[in-house]
């Protein structure tokens, strides 16, 4: 009976600790994700009501920046780019926000996520065909920015205490990794002290508990660690070190990565990625995973690097048009699973919808993402062609003009 008690015990505080994690999370996305950061674009007001924010939460936690490092003030590392804006070069200064928790110990654990977005939406960004609206990326990536701050504030209290913490939410992001660029060429912590790197892009948007995690063949110790871990999540991984977010600035330097993405969705760049979206419930599973995760790894020491052969993304064909689809990432099945559709663009036009899964373009069978980008390749502008796919238990064909 005393065992049942304690069980019991044990599970209420859980449940207690679980429920004011969400609270804390809706309570950063819904401030990151309201119109008035007008979309957090990067060297703008938005840009750094976020980064006071931000701020706010590591102090009021008294984590603090780096102490006795040049290049951060009030826990800021600003850095300059000169991204081509509606076909003008343009000089831009934004800021990386930098907190650290000082262990003592010999090495250090990094913990990224950029919160910057797209603020009014552009031409090249964002998906959204109309007239100028605040792009609020609550998911994209106030999401990713919650889960650290999180993290942080839990790991300044715990047991593992072999590593040192340094927490990172990048700017610049979204029009290039300036910002984690930026931080790799002038690092505050020695980067051959960094024992490896997670970043967190996208993490708000779980679905059927699928979460895709990236960079596992980057270091020989992942596999096992992430195989010792009980989770609700079904865990789908890639080996890559590159990818189209923060942790490839870091692997480039022979740093062990690791990406969390919940998955694609047809809000992905688009005015409607709102807080009320949101799954908690998912982001807790992500935040429990990660945990164990750290927890795994506290006493192996530094974790060796790999360099990732034939990295997918390094291989993959160039094209020259579109189909106009958002890719289902954590899909497993034979084909390419549609996880969105932009309005205007040839699969639209050609009737696609969410949830279809492309088998076949023109001649060529499409088993997965690489064979239906080889496949998209071999087209140019003009070319027409047909579109092979499921819907449900139905096969489709329908002509397509690129």
């Amino acid at each position: 009976m005393r065992t049942f008690f304690l069980l019991l015990l044990q599970f209420s505080f859980l449940s207690v600790v679980n429920c004011q994690l969400a609270t804390d999370f809706k309570q950063h996305i819904t401030y990151l994700a309201d119109d008035k950061l007008e979309g957090r674009y990067t060297g703008t007001a938005g840009e750094k009501l976020a980064s006071d924010y931000i701020i706010k939460q590591f102090r009021s936690e008294g984590i603090y920046s780096v102490s006795g490092k040049s290049g951060t003030k009030k826990y800021l590392q600003q850095f300059v780019y000169h991204p081509l804006i509606d076909s003008v070069r343009k000089k831009v200064k934004g800021n990386n926000v930098i907190a650290f928790i000082d262990n003592k110990a010999e090495y250090t654990i990094v913990l990224g996520a950029h919160y910057d977005h797209l603020g009014m939406g552009d031409s090249k960004h964002s998906t959204y065909r109309g007239e100028p609206a605040v792009h609020n990326g609550a998911d994209d990536n106030a999401s990713g920015v919650a889960m650290i701050i999180e993290l942080a504030q839990r790991l300044k209290t715990s047991h593992y205490t072999k590593n040192n913490y340094l927490i990172i939410a990048f700017s610049g992001e979204e029009l290039g990794l300036f910002g984690s660029k930026w931080y790799v060429e002038h690092p505050l912590v020695d980067t051959s002290k960094i024992n490896y790197m997670l970043n967190f892009d996208m993490v708000g948007r779980v679905d059927s508990n699928k979460i895709l995690v990236s960079g596992v063949g980057t270091s020989p110790l992942w596999k096992d660690a992430m195989n010792g871990i009980e989770s609700p999540l079904h865990v789908k991984t890639s080996e890559s070190g590159i990818g189209p977010s923060d942790h490839t600035s870091f692997y480039l330097r022979n740093i062990p990565v690791l990406h969390f993405f919940s998955g694609q969705h047809k809000d992905y760049h688009k005015p409607s990625d709102d807080e009320e979206k949101i799954n908690y419930r998912g982001m807790e599973d992500i935040f429990d995973y990660v945990m164990s995760l750290i927890a795994a790894l506290d006493t192996k020491g530094k974790i060796g690097f790999i360099k990732t052969k034939d990295d997918e993304h390094e291989n993959a064909p160039k094209f020259t048009v579109t189909m106009g689809v958002m890719p289902d990432y954590t899909y497993e099945g034979k084909g390419m699973r549609i996880d969105g559709v932009t309005e205007g663009k040839p699969a639209a036009k050609a009737g696609l919808k969410q949830g279809d899964v492309i088998i076949q373009l023109g001649d060529l069978m499409i088993t997965d993402m690489m064979s239906y980008m080889k496949a998209l390749a071999t087209f140019k502008k003009g070319d027409a062609t047909t579109v092979k796919f499921k819907r449900g238990n139905e096969e489709l064909v329908k002509d397509v003009q690129f």
